[in-house]
C-alpha cells in the first residue's frame, strides 16, 4: 500500500467549490510516497497481467522488464503529490508601497510541463505562464517553475490545476493579484476518442487586480508573448 503523506490534505475545500480541491501539500516537509516491496511485487504482477492481456509478448529482452519500468515511470510522473518544500522560500517585496505597486508584474514562461489526465491516465502536456502583482512578499523566479511542476506532476484535469497555480500563488504570497494560462495537448483526445491531432487545450485563472483590470490581463497577454490562436 502506497502511504501517502500529506497527500490527504488535497481534499480539504478551499471555499471554491468549482476549483476542485486546494494543494495545501504544495509546501512543508518532504514527505516520498513508501511503496513495500511486497506491494511493488504485487504491482508488477498485475502490470504483467494487463499488458499479456491486451497482446504484449513481456519473453522478450525488450519488455521482460516493462511492468517494473512502467510503474516507476507512473510514480516518477506523480512525484508532485509529495509536495516541495522549497515553495516555503519567499522575500520582501521590492516595491517599498510605491504607487504602482499594484501595477508592476512579475511574469514567468513558457514553463514546460507534463501530467496525467485523471480520466484516462494518459498523458497531457503543454506550457504554462504564471504572473502576479507583488504585495509584501515575492518569491525566486525559479519556485514558479517548481510550483507549475509540483502541480501537474499529479493525476488530475488541466481546469483544476489552473486555479490551484493560482490559489496557491495566493496563499503562498498574498499577492495583490495572480494571473496563470495553461495550454497542452491531451493524448486521451489523440489516441482515442474523437482522434483530434491539432487542437490545443488553454485554460486561465485570474485572481484579485487582474480579476477587475482587463489592461492588466491584457498586458499579461502581451507580455508572455501570447496570441489568440497561436502555439
Amino acid at each position: 500500500m502506497i502511504r501517502p503523506g500529506s497527500l490527504a490534505h488535497l481534499s480539504q475545500s478551499n471555499g471554491h467549490a468549482d476549483h476542485g480541491p486546494r494543494p495545501t501539500n504544495l509546501v512543508g516537509p518532504h514527505r516520498p510516497r513508501v511503496i513495500s516491496d511486497a506491494d511493488r511485487a504485487r504491482f508488477e504482477d498485475s502490470l504483467a497481467e494487463l499488458f499479456t492481456a491486451l497482446g504484449m509478448d513481456l519473453d522478450t529482452p525488450g519488455t521482460a522488464d516493462t511492468p517494473r519500468r512502467h510503474l516507476q515511470a507512473l510514480i516518477d510522473a506523480t512525484a508532485g503529490y509529495e509536495g516541495d518544500p522549497k515553495l516555503l522560500t519567499v522575500f520582501p517585496t521590492e516595491c517599498h508601497g510605491d504607487a504602482n505597486c499594484e501595477l508592476a508584474q512579475i511574469v514567468e514562461g513558457p514553463i514546460p510541463f507534463h501530467s496525467l489526465c485523471e480520466h484516462h491516465a494518459l498523458p497531457f502536456f503543454g506550457r504554462a505562464y504564471v504572473g502576479y502583482v507583488a504585495h509584501d512578499q515575492i518569491i525566486g523566479i525559479s519556485k514558479l517553475t517548481r510550483l507549475v511542476r509540483v502541480i501537474t506532476r499529479r493525476f488530475g484535469v488541466q481546469e483544476r490545476m489552473t486555479h490551484q497555480a493560482a490559489d496557491a500563488m495566493v496563499d503562498l504570497l498574498g499577492a495583490h493579484g495572480v494571473a496563470v494560462y495553461l495550454e497542452a495537448d491531451h493524448l486521451c483526445t489523440q489516441m482515442r476518442g474523437v482522434r483530434e491531432h491539432d487542437a490545443m487545450t488553454r485554460t486561465t485563472a485570474f485572481r484579485g487586480v487582474y480579476e477587475r483590470d482587463a489592461a492588466l490581463r491584457s498586458e499579461f497577454y502581451d507580455i508572455s508573448g501570447l496570441r489568440r490562436g497561436s502555439r
